[in-house]
């Protein structure tokens, strides 16, 4: 395993020439350009541990006005991707549990993300491909706030969508493979 430096360097590039210079997220430039992204690496291959370090970030941010949002990065676990879609699922439950619905949204990335019902290959599918499997915590306020300034938010999946089919599969793969480098 690469260590948490370098973990941390090819998650800031995947974030940096992927997710913002695409704008697939057209909200994450103004939080990475003001370091209001936190980077958690969870080692941990115990989903007990896991869950339970979800909670603790969600706890941090609670606490920490300054940190918008965070980013938990799994480098030694939930490398199958219906592996990864349970531990979403319980972890999307558990936030309800603790008292976090409403308050922080879970958003997931995987090096082998598939959206239903396309093919392993398809190019949309790196709308969500990251260097690592990853769960964002986002603040659901802030999310609401972004939405109500942005023209046609519902229209931000369709064009990531046609926007990854026009680059094509080969220059997905190569952007993502290059968070690597």
């Amino acid at each position: 395993m690469p260590d948490a430096d370098t973990i941390i360097n090819q998650t800031k590039k995947w974030l940096s020439n992927v997710i913002i210079a695409h704008t697939l997220c057209p909200f994450a430039k103004r939080e990475y350009d003001n370091n209001r992204i936190h980077y958690a690496i969870i080692e941990t291959t115990d989903l007990q541990s896991q869950l339970e370090q979800i909670i603790m970030q969600c706890a941090a941010l609670d606490n920490d006005a300054e940190r918008e949002t965070s980013l938990l990065i799994f480098p030694l676990a939930l490398t199958d991707f219906e592996d990864y879609l349970d531990m979403l699922e319980t972890a999307t439950a558990l936030l309800e549990r603790q008292g976090y619905e409403g308050i922080y949204q879970l958003a997931s990335f995987h090096p082998h993300y598939r959206f239903a019902n396309t093919p392993h290959d398809d190019a949309s599918n790196y709308t969500n491909r990251s260097p690592y499997p990853m769960l964002h915590i986002l603040r659901e306020a802030s999310i609401e706030a972004a939405l109500k300034k942005f023209p046609n938010p519902e229209n931000i999946p369709d064009r990531n969508i046609k926007l990854t089919t026009e680059l094509g599969l080969n220059v997905m793969k190569a952007l993502l493979v290059d968070c690597y480098k």
